[in-house]
């Protein structure tokens, strides 16, 4: 088996050694055989990071059942801190709901079916629609499945996220202060007064599908320790409902979809002619100087592209032939690009004719807002039956949007010819 750390050793002993480098070569010592020293040290970083991310990805197949066991384990905690009765009627709920992925709606028992259609124990005003073979989940798969769409995309990592029981419309606050500004008052003199810009925007609740999915028979009757349905189906329904999101929280319309934050970003650089498919080292200069420095200096502040605009990032030099790409020495300091932190989104767009390739600012003022009802269903009718499977579909609600009064995030914006 790779080992990880071992990797993360060698590449951190990489980032050191070029970094060193430049350094010590600064001025007139940075010479063509040092940057070419410099250029070979970061191609050993690619081939250690492509390693790692095999390594990583390998790591995860094997522990995902450790991770249930440890999600398994963080839910029952949760229940500690709930009333004796309180603790009972949610592990009523649990077993039920875990009866009804396994075995259907019509082989419950008659007390389990009326506890999944009063609704789960931790909101009495939640009821169940069972007459159409959908429940709510429980409080805790839902919350495992809400932390579970943090691994897609990148919008997550970045974006303040806040989680309300209701759907209901929520007004949010809106201000601009980066024009706001103190005075000096000289004696016995009023202050004078200078209103903020304060605004309001409304984050709504999406509805957001799993599509149907389905399982084998075998999967739901062959229960051993290793197996763990709800597991399964969780996985399942974070993944497309979170590739689902992401993209619509980058590039989404808002017209009957979320306003994604590509969309919401003004234009802070745009590429002069001839540049539909490449950036440049004063491109992203001018990038970083389109920011007000009052968002510069937030801790949210850093870059967003694509894959593919990294590696062409990764070739930029300043005029001195320095990278503009620095490989961070260990995994709590971050690769960054001109002293920024950046973050992977494979939703954003590629470099193309007038494509918004590159997003710089505070990306935290994007708002991104879960609603905690999630219901799924169970499909055993015939269409499924006659090929051995059982379907599922999960539905959950949700809304994002950059909420800022200011422009806390723009664009670099290709040329269109």
């Amino acid at each position: 088996m790779i080992n990880i750390k071992a990797l993360r050793d060698q590449r951190a002993a990489k980032a050191k050694e070029a970094r060193n480098l430049l350094d010590t070569n600064t001025g007139d010592k940075w010479s063509k055989d040092v940057e070419k020293q410099v250029d070979d040290i970061y191609a050993e970083i690619d081939r250690i990071d492509a390693q790692i991310t095999r390594a990583e990805r390998q790591a995860e197949i094997d522990g995902e059942i450790a991770a249930d066991e440890g999600s398994r384990e963080a839910g029952e905690r949760a229940l500690n801190n709930l009333s004796p009765d309180e603790r009972e009627a949610a592990q009523r709920y649990s077993a039920a709901f875990r009866n009804f992925l396994i075995r259907g709606e019509r082989g419950l028992t008659q007390e389990e079916a009326q506890t999944l259609r009063t609704g789960r124990p931790q909101n009495a005003q939640s009821v169940g629609s069972g007459a159409s073979g959908g429940y709510l989940v429980p409080q805790g798969f839902g919350g495992e499945l809400l932390e579970a769409l943090k691994a897609f995309g990148g919008m997550r990592r970045v974006a303040t996220t806040i989680q309300t029981a209701s759907g209901a419309t929520l007004p949010w606050p809106t201000v601009d202060e980066t024009g706001q500004m103190g005075e000096i008052v000289a004696e016995n003199t009023a202050a004078s007064a200078q209103d903020a810009s304060f605004g309001t925007t409304n984050i709504g609740s999406y509805k957001w599908s799993s599509k149907v999915f389905t399982l084998p028979f075998e999967l739901l009757q062959d229960q051993g320790p290793g197996m763990d349905v709800e597991a399964f189906v969780r996985r399942a329904a974070s993944t497309r409902i979170g590739r689902a999101q992401n993209a619509k929280y980058t590039n989404g319309t808002g017209t009957n979809e979320p306003t994604g934050i590509v969309t919401s970003a003004p234009v802070g650089r745009a590429a002069p002619n001839g540049q539909t498919t490449t950036v440049t080292y004063d491109d992203m200069v001018y990038m970083e100087h389109s920011i007000d420095p009052a968002y510069r200096e937030m801790p949210g502040v850093g870059w967003m592209f694509h894959d593919t605009t990294l590696r062409s990032l990764k070739l930029l030099k300043d005029a001195q032939g320095h990278p503009l790409w620095l490989p961070g020495l260990s995994a709590k300091d971050p690769d960054t690009f001109l002293r920024y932190r950046y973050t992977i989104n494979q939703d954003m767009p590629q470099q193309a004719a007038s494509a918004k390739s590159i997003l710089f600012g505070d990306m935290s003022e994007f708002l991104i807002r879960d609603v905690m009802e999630v219901t799924l269903f169970r499909f055993d009718d015939s269409a499924f039956t006659i090929k051995g499977q059982v379907g599922f579909l999960a539905w959950a609600r949700g809304d994002g949007k950059l909420v800022s009064g200011g422009t806390p995030v723009k664009a670099f914006q290709q040329s269109a010819t």
